[in-house]
């Protein structure tokens, strides 16, 4: 495999937040957010220093998703603070339970909101990517019966189904106006790695004409999650049918004890996509741009072109992080 030539290929990342933009250095992450005065606010933190875990091939992936989705949802809910989206409903008269929030929690309370919602994130994502698939793969067992025996192709429909709500759920919330905004955050933030990964200075003008699609975003990584777990589970199958001519059980014990199997090894599919989309960000060859198409494809939905006021916050966010030696900061 031949390395990408000409491109600084950067191992700083971000993420889309509520009127701004979070970016993560090998020394530094910054936030920047534009308020409703129109000024943009910056913050930024030294970052925690890399243990060995997080660097270990095949344990570092499973560490670092966590680690990114619990910085994500931080950030995020600062952003909703900075950018006053918090105070939007202020003036409306709060209810018992509002106003007992607000009394216990004061001005933690976004970040209570922002907890609760990723609690039921996780929820509903088990619900819609691990129990929906199976209970509808066992529906439709149940209505062919015995005219056929579905089970070697459980994996294959789940996996199927899962993809398609994925991409269901993304296109959906991709009409609603706060989420559109959001989007057009993440294409100024993959534009503006993109400028400086080819070495321009970084301006508006420099960061608009730039792709806003990047092998390393996350909405590649998830969908690259999906399509690896299809091929796990193909080639070890983990079906119903196993457990009951295994352990003699009934078919509802028998799903539960699939659906907990996947969630065990939902850790190691992670951690062997995490490995897939370093290469895929960092090599360029035949393989990499095949293993790469799907989630680009993808990123069609996920990401915005940006207007200006939005490339100046990714800006502000990438500045703050690029470190005096870019040596360091290289994939």
């Amino acid at each position: 495999m031949s390395e990408k030539e000409n491109i600084h290929r950067t191992t700083i990342g971000g993420q889309a937040l509520i009127e701004g933009i979070m970016m993560k250095g090998p020394e530094k992450t910054a936030m920047a957010v534009r308020t409703k005065e129109g000024e943009i606010v910056i913050e930024e933190k030294e970052n925690k220093q890399r243990k060995w875990y997080n660097k270990a091939p095949f344990i570092r992936g499973t560490i670092n998703f966590v680690s990114q989705l619990l910085d994500g949802y931080y950030y995020l809910s600062r952003s909703a603070e900075l950018s006053g989206m918090a105070d939007d409903d202020g003036e409306e008269e709060m209810s018992k339970f509002e106003k007992w929030l607000d009394d216990k929690f004061g001005d933690k309370i976004m970040g209570v909101i922002m907890t609760i919602a990723m609690i039921f994130g996780i929820a509903l994502a088990i619900l819609l990517f691990v129990f929906v698939p199976t209970w509808l793969f066992m529906l439709v067992q149940y209505l062919v019966g015995t005219a056929a025996d579905l089970s070697p192709f459980q994996s294959l429909f789940e996996g199927i189904l899962k993809i398609a709500i994925f991409i269901t759920y993304m296109w959906i919330v991709s009409k609603t106006e706060s989420i559109r905004r959001t989007y057009e955050y993440h294409g100024a933030e993959h534009k503006t790695i993109a400028c400086y990964e080819h070495g321009l200075e970084l301006t508006v003008d420099n960061v608009k004409p730039q792709i806003r699609f990047h092998p390393r975003c996350g909405t590649s990584f998830i969908f690259l999650v999906l399509l690896i777990s299809i091929l796990i589970y193909s080639i070890f199958p983990i079906t119903n049918q196993m457990f009951i001519d295994t352990f003699a059980v009934s078919e509802g014990l028998a799903m539960i004890l699939r659906v907990s199997s996947k969630i065990l090894l939902l850790p190691v599919i992670v951690s062997i996509s995490y490995e897939v989309i370093r290469l895929a960000g960092r090599y360029d060859n035949i393989l990499t741009k095949i293993i790469s198409a799907p989630g680009l494809w993808l990123q069609r939905l996920t990401t915005k072109e940006p207007d200006d006021s939005e490339i100046e916050a990714a800006i502000a966010a990438m500045n703050a992080v690029i470190p005096e030696d870019k040596e360091s900061d290289k994939w």
